[in-house]
This record gives structure tokens, C-alpha cells and sequence, in this order.
């Protein structure tokens, strides 16, 4: 029979990666938020890319050196480590070993291959999704998935090909990770004034044009150009993926992870007694509205008869949320900064 692990409890998540975190946090009876995890690991920031082959790519997530996952360790007193393997029979292996050893394994898949995932028909592969494998059943040959929504069983076999998956640009080249709670903690004052600092740093002086505030200001310069380079369904299509990225719908948490940042700037308040991240948060609230409006504009305007008229249109609120978020991040720069 399929059933999760002795004591293992499906959370209800928004982000995937540290939607997974939390589930294995929460098993390990260390009670720290998907909010602090992601804040933490300093995992907020900005990133427009264009990768050949695939629609443009937009999305609220930092990705800072170490990892997000491993900053948030080390930060929660969690060593945590990244594994890779080309041999998707070694990762099965080391799968069912840790189930068996009543561990349950956070692991990265291409969503495109999850059965319990609606693309509308179209051939969809992102291999940056994260999720908690707590169960399998030799007879039925399944295993149980626990995701941002709850519990889904999943063939051996599917699960094998979206651990293996090639798809670009992200494949997910059988990843999972490894857990050592010994020394968990919370994380210190210090820490979250570093995370804070590390996450502004991103947004206010990134290294290249593609990245933080600069990133912003070159999507609104790029998205009246996508129909020079796409016709009128892959520009639909590459309007409706942006929608994607920055609403719940694609594992934001909503407004571009700004409605996440927002609650661990509150939580963080209480960890450091700094008040000013209150207002902070509630600047990072009023942006992630922003960034819901034009969240639904992408929608809408992938839903027009001519969407290559209507591109223009994003330039505006664009620049504006651009400029929203160079006086919230400045600001907390500021605090950081003077606490630290």
C-alpha cells in the first residue's frame, strides 16, 4: 500500500524549493517558515533571460553562490548537500536507501514529465522543480510524491525519466540532497541583516544588465520587441509563461516572490527587534500588488486577437515597479547595513 512515511504530514507550500526544505524541516522537527528559508538563503532578487530555443524567462528568484539551499542551512544550522549523478539507476538506488531509512528526499524533476501537472496539451519541460519524495510501494511500483499541493503517487518509471530528463535550459540531471540536522538552529540577528544585505546587493548593483533593477528596465526594453522574433502562438504562448513566473500559478508564492519576501521581512523584525522591516514589508506587499497587475497583464494580452499590438503597453508599469523597487531596496540596504 502507498502510504508516506511514519509521521511525514503534506504542508500546503508556495515555492518549490523551499516548499520542499520546509517539508523536510518540518519532519526533522525543526519548525523554521518557507518565508525564513527562502529570505534567508537570500533567494529573492531578479533575472531576465532569453535562452535560444525557449521563450523568455523571467523570475523573482536569486540565485546566489552558495545556493540558496545551502545559505539557509547554514544559516538554520542544517548542512546541507547537493548530489548528482549521470546514472539514473544509482539515483534510485540512493532513493529507496533513504527511504528505507525512513528519510524522506527532497529531489529535482522535470515537471513536464508529472502526471498530476495540466499544460493545456503543450509539450512543457521546466527541470527546475523541486519536490519531497516520503514513500514508495514495491507491489504497485509508486512512489509518493509530496508537492506544493499535497500528496501525488507517481509510476517508478515517470519519476525515473523526470529525474533524468535532458530538457533545457534547466535539466535537472538526477539532483537531490542530504540533510544533517545535528546542529540545527534559528538563525541569528547578524544573519538575517547579511541575507538582507546579500539580496539588496543583487537587486541595486548586479553584474550584468540581465539581473536586479537593471533587469527590470531591460524587460520593458525587450518585451515590445518579442514579436520581431516569434509569431503570433509562440508569442502567446511566451506571454502567458511569463504570467506563469510571476503569479502563484508558477511557484512565486505570487507578485514575483515579493508576497513571500514580505512575510519574512515581518518574521525577521521579531528575530532582529527592528521595527523599520515592518514598513519594509509592507512596501514589499505594495510591490507584489504591482507586480500581480502586471502578472495579469501578460495573461490577458496572450489572450488578445493580436497580442504583438498591445506589447507597448508594459513599458510603463514596468518602469514603475522598477523604480518601486530601487527605493524598498535602497532602504533596506540602509537598515542592513547600519545593524550589521
Amino acid at each position: 500500500m502507498l502510504k508516506p512515511l511514519e509521521r511525514f504530514e503534506a504542508i500546503k507550500t508556495h515555492h518549490c524549493i523551499s516548499g520542499s526544505m520546509c517539508q523536510i524541516y518540518k519532519f526533522n522537527r525543526h519548525y523554521i517558515s518557507e518565508d525564513i528559508l527562502l529570505g534567508i538563503g537570500s533567494g529573492v532578487s531578479y533575472a531576465y533571460w532569453q535562452f535560444k530555443g525557449q521563450p523568455p524567462f523571467l523570475g523573482g528568484r536569486n540565485l546566489p553562490k552558495p545556493s540558496m539551499e545551502e545559505l539557509a542551512g547554514l544559516r538554520t544550522g542544517v548542512k546541507i548537500k547537493h548530489h548528482f549523478t549521470s546514472s539514473a539507476r544509482k539515483a534510485e538506488q540512493s532513493l529507496l536507501g533513504m527511504l528505507r531509512s525512513g528519510q524522506p528526499v527532497m529531489i529535482m524533476v522535470d515537471m513536464g514529465f508529472l502526471p498530476y501537472f495540466d499544460f493545456g496539451g503543450i509539450d512543457y519541460h521546466f527541470g527546475g522543480h523541486s519536490v519531497v519524495v516520503c514513500g514508495y510501494d514495491d507491489e504497485s511500483q509508486q512512489y509518493l510524491i509530496a508537492d506544493r499541493d499535497g500528496f501525488h503517487p507517481v509510476d517508478k518509471e515517470i519519476l525515473k525519466k523526470a529525474r533524468n530528463s535532458e530538457f533545457k535550459p534547466f535539466p535537472p540531471q538526477n539532483h537531490w540532497y542530504s540533510f544533517d540536522f545535528e546542529e540545527k538552529r534559528v538563525p541569528s540577528p547578524n544573519e538575517v541583516f547579511q541575507a538582507i544585505q546579500e539580496q539588496s546587493n543583487s537587486m541595486l548593483h548586479p553584474p550584468i544588465s540581465n539581473l536586479g533593477i537593471k533587469g527590470i528596465l531591460k524587460t520593458a526594453l525587450m518585451v515590445p520587441k518579442w514579436s520581431e522574433w516569434m509569431g503570433a502562438d509562440e508569442l502567446r504562448w511566451a506571454l502567458f509563461n511569463i504570467y506563469i513566473f510571476i503569479s502563484p500559478v508558477g511557484g512565486s508564492g505570487g507578485g514575483a516572490f515579493r508576497y513571500m519576501f514580505s512575510r519574512f521581512l515581518r518574521e525577521a523584525a521579531n528575530i532582529t527587534s527592528e521595527n523599520r522591516l515592518v514598513e519594509s514589508a509592507e512596501e514589499f506587499q505594495r510591490i507584489a500588488d504591482k507586480w500581480e497587475e502586471i502578472a495579469n497583464w501578460f495573461r490577458m494580452t496572450s489572450e488578445k486577437s493580436n497580442p504583438a499590438a498591445h506589447l507597448k503597453e508594459c513599458i510603463e508599469p514596468l518602469n514603475r515597479i522598477a523604480e518601486l523597487e530601487k527605493l524598498a531596496w535602497s532602504k533596506l540596504n540602509e537598515i542592513a547595513q547600519g545593524s550589521n
